[in-house]
């Protein structure tokens, strides 16, 4: 009997141990985000790279934007009494869409006359931010990196990712907003 209780009370002991921890079956490291962002500063330096050169290449003026883009004025309006569109606004404008080695992607024939109630529709970062420093009456040429463009999917058609575009804006008309 002495050793069926000895054997009972090995049993009770070994038995009861407590839980582990298992160990997981793979560790994530962020080395996909540390690479992404690494290949995107890649991208953005070959970018802003092309651009400068094609500039130094051009007589014109260039404007930086506080909004990572280069504009120079084709006609500027110089009257004070126009203004730049607000919030609600409506404006029609015409564009061309051209490569950075002047390839014409989309003509103004083939995108035709525009109409765009600034910051209430579906436009590219790039453009929207641009006719905001427009007014009626004036052609601008912008020079958008791809990330202020199309971004890393293009737009399906004819504009690859990760393209860097040029494009001539010409804004026809600002109807202003009544609410405002």
């Amino acid at each position: 009997m002495r050793k069926l209780t000895l054997f009972a009370l090995a049993l009770i002991l070994f038995a009861c141990k407590h839980p582990e921890a298992r160990q997981p079956v793979s560790v994530k490291t962020g080395t996909f985000i540390d690479n992404s962002v690494e290949r995107n500063k890649k991208l953005n330096a070959k970018e802003q790279a092309s651009i400068e050169k094609l500039m130094k290449q051009q007589p014109e003026n260039y404007i930086a934007s506080e909004n990572g883009f280069w504009y120079f004025y084709n006609n500027k309006v110089a009257s004070d009494s126009l203004k730049t569109p607000n919030f609600g606004d409506q404006i029609t404008y015409n564009y061309t869409v051209k490569a950075l080695n002047g390839t014409v992607i989309y003509s103004s024939e083939e995108l035709k006359t525009q109409t765009y109630i600034m910051d209430q529709q579906e436009l590219f970062t790039g453009l929207r931010e641009g006719l905001k420093l427009m007014k009626a009456g004036e052609t601008i040429t912008f020079l958008f990196p791809s990330q202020k463009a199309y971004g890393y999917y293009g737009d399906a058609k004819k504009i690859f990712r990760n393209t860097p575009i040029i494009c001539q804006v010409t804004v026809n008309s600002i109807i202003k907003n009544q609410t405002n």
